[in-house]
């Protein structure tokens, strides 16, 4: 008779996740808040922004080699931890670590340029977390494009972006349907295009301020903004 019962209690236990996704019967499990490890993305954030930006301070002082091995070392040694993280928790979202910690751990995904594959698997994993409001929409969107790139296909949302040296305008890199761009960065919450380059103009123009000034450059070339 015990037999029957047990029998009968595998059979429920299989009807009661019939039906599920692998991610809604995960999202049920209630996820504990990792103060140590936002604290650990935090830090980890602090030297990727170091990397990411142009020599400050003492990094000044290194060659171009030695800034480019210091950069490449922060970008890989970053990139391996985040892989322990991400094996043992996916994307880290909101409820893990925080709205800070999840951008964290997203920012420094999106300069793990030298591992495409490992990007792509986030990506999918973010993706979940988006749809459960877990993540933010708008970071997705960057990844989206930063994948896409790096594995030979176009931008969707136009947020990696080149310049025009000779007048100091940002323009989108390998872009889809770029007639359609503003709805869909409208649909993740996302500026439009025009405004977005011409913020990233603006800043390219002063990190590069001198160099612009002493070619002649006052200043960068900005896209008309439609103002309906």
């Amino acid at each position: 008779m015990k037999i029957h019962y047990y029998a009968l209690f595998f059979c429920l236990l299989i009807a009661s996740c019939k039906g599920k996704s692998s991610a809604e019967i995960e999202k049920e499990e209630k996820v504990v808040f990792d103060q140590s490890l936002a604290d650990e993305l935090e830090r980890m954030a602090e030297v990727d922004q170091i990397a990411a930006y142009i020599p400050q301070g003492k990094y000044t002082e290194m060659s171009q080699e030695e800034w480019k091995s210091f950069k490449d070392s922060v970008f890989t040694t970053h990139q391996k931890r985040l892989t322990q993280i991400f094996d043992k928790h996916g994307f880290v979202g909101f409820d893990l670590a925080g709205e800070n910690g999840s951008n964290n751990f997203w920012l420094m995904v999106q300069h793990s340029d030298h591992a495409p594959d490992f990007q792509k698997k986030v990506l999918q994993q973010m993706k979940i977390a988006v749809d459960h409001n877990n993540a933010s929409p708008s970071n997705y969107g960057l990844l989206v494009d930063r994948v896409n790139l790096n594995t030979g296909l176009p931008q969707v949302y136009g947020t990696q972006v080149d310049y025009r040296f000779d007048v100091c305008q940002a323009f989108p890199k390998n872009l889809k349907d770029s007639a359609n761009v503003n709805q869909r960065r409208s649909e993740i919450g996302l500026p439009p295009l025009e405004e977005y380059l011409n913020r990233m103009s603006k800043m390219h123009f002063e990190i590069n301020k001198k160099i612009f000034l002493d070619k002649g450059i006052k200043g960068p070339k900005l896209y008309e903004i439609d103002d309906q």
